[in-house]
């Protein structure tokens, strides 16, 4: 009788691992300087925008990508904009489609965020502002969204 550390058969518990990160494209314009860095009288408006897109590479390969869009100020008054597509690669195994799609659509981009949020903090930073340190994003919540928007709204007859 032969054991391999295990139960014969036993199904692989489930697994996510992260093989790459990197940057798709940034991008970053101060339009009005150097005039947008004199101070200003009041803050300005910051508007964010955030979206979780994947793609299957394989049966257990996929790549997610969070974009980040931001800009401070509008018009005359923009002090600058910003866009930022960071991208990882990631390995998931295990797990049944509805909680698979769960991971690649929070988890994954919850583990990238970090970084995401650095790099536009330092973007910033080196356009001649404050660093935009961006609160952090409930992924959960953009899934639910998501989710909402996907069902089928049923006709009154």
């Amino acid at each position: 009788m032969s054991t391999n550390g295990g139960t014969p058969n036993a199904a692989k518990p489930p697994s996510l691992n992260v093989l790459a990160q990197y940057v798709k494209d940034l991008s970053f314009e101060n339009p009005h300087a150097p005039r947008s860095l004199l101070p200003q009288e009041e803050a300005p408006s910051i508007n964010l925008q955030v979206n979780v897109g994947a793609k299957g590479m394989s049966d257990t390969d996929v790549e997610v990508e969070l974009k980040i869009e931001g800009e401070a100020g509008q018009g005359e008054g923009m002090l600058f904009k910003f866009e930022l597509l960071y991208a990882g690669m990631f390995r998931i195994e295990g797990f049944n489609d509805a909680d698979r799609e769960a991971v690649i659509l929070i988890e994954c981009p919850r583990l990238l965020f970090p970084f995401a949020r650095q790099i536009c903090a330092d973007a910033v930073r080196q356009g001649g502002f404050p660093p935009l340190m961006i609160d952090p994003i409930d992924f959960v919540a953009l899934y639910r969204q998501r989710m909402g928007q996907q069902q089928p709204t049923i006709a009154n007859a």
